[in-house]
């Protein structure tokens, strides 16, 4: 296996999905509670990446051993393995060694912090498998959206600013003798929420848009996603209020004094954000406007963390 089929096979593009909600909950770590730990910052980064990684490689194996039809639709230069003519021992392998380096790392980090982070991670862990395999897996029902922006939009910014910061910040879960407790802060947990909302409908919409396009071939291959279930006029209008639900969650955010001022630039996006939109409403394929829902995930999340660093930097 090259290292350009590795890449396709992990598809190392859609990484800035996972990075991202990383970076903008350090950015609020930092902001908000003043904190930082240059070296839970990496062991989590590590981990996150390879588990990343392992999920796009397992579903992309799942999509090539249940695939009912295995021509047409891009089917062949979508799939890496199919593209690349990949064995399934190569595949496997280096699945493995993701997961192993994702499970070290984020013991690792365990070690470091306290439970909250075992069970969070664990939990994130089991979802990422479970996203793909099985013999009903998440990526094949009309749940994915809800999944992936929840584990990956709201959980990854979660755990960034968990590892930082005293561990009953936000959340603390902890056993003493056979007592099993638990502490929430709600007021702190609502509004990392708005501060990770962006990221949340953001991810659920690269998933949808990604299904949206997918429609027919999902059909063929018993792929029951969210689109299929809804239609595809439906699932469009689920698409935009989707962003609209990003764009409020930044205002109410800045209003309660949890983001600074300056991150209220993050809505001059509107415009680019809208003209890829209209893009998309007009024609929803893979290879030519599927590239619109990420370049709005990034042009939104991205300039939401400078705008986080910024408000580190000046205010």
């Amino acid at each position: 296996m090259t290292i350009g089929s590795f890449f396709k096979l992990v598809e190392i593009q859609t990484k800035a999905a996972s990075v991202i909600p990383f970076a903008i909950g350090t950015c609020y770590a930092v902001y908000r509670f003043d904190a930082f730990d240059t070296f839970n910052f990496f062991l989590m980064l590590i981990s996150l990446l390879a588990i990343d990684m392992a999920t796009t490689a397992i579903n992309n194996y799942q999509d090539y051993k249940k695939a009912y039809v295995r021509h047409g639709f891009g089917y062949e230069s979508h799939n890496a393995i199919v593209r690349d003519s990949l064995g399934e021992g190569a595949v496997k392998a280096a699945v493995a060694v993701l997961l192993s380096i994702a499970v070290l790392f984020g013991f690792l980090l365990f070690l470091q912090t306290d439970l909250t982070v075992l069970a969070v991670g664990g939990a994130s862990f089991l979802f990422a498998v479970l996203y793909s395999v099985g013999p009903v897996s998440i990526s094949r029902t009309p749940f994915g959206e809800i999944f992936s922006g929840g584990f990956m939009g709201f959980v990854i910014p979660f755990l960034a600013v968990h590892i930082h910061v005293a561990r009953d910040t936000i959340a603390y879960i902890s056993i003493e003798g056979w007592r099993l407790a638990g502490e929430l802060d709600l007021t702190e947990a609502f509004l990392l929420f708005l501060v990770a909302m962006p990221a949340m409908t953001g991810i659920a919409n690269i998933m949808l848009a990604n299904n949206i396009c997918d429609m027919e071939d999902d059909l063929e291959n018993r792929r029951y996603t969210l689109p299929i279930m809804i239609g595809r006029e439906k699932a469009l209008k689920v698409y935009t209020l989707l962003y609209a639900a990003g764009g409020a969650a930044v205002i109410a955010a800045v209003i309660l004094e949890a983001l600074p001022l300056i991150a209220l630039a993050v809505l001059a996006a509107v415009l680019p954000v809208h003209a890829n939109i209209a893009v998309f409403m007009k024609k929803q394929t893979k290879d030519e406007t599927f590239v619109t829902s990420v370049k709005n995930f990034v042009l939104i999340n991205s300039g939401l963390a400078v705008a986080i660093g910024a408000g580190i930097i000046f205010f």
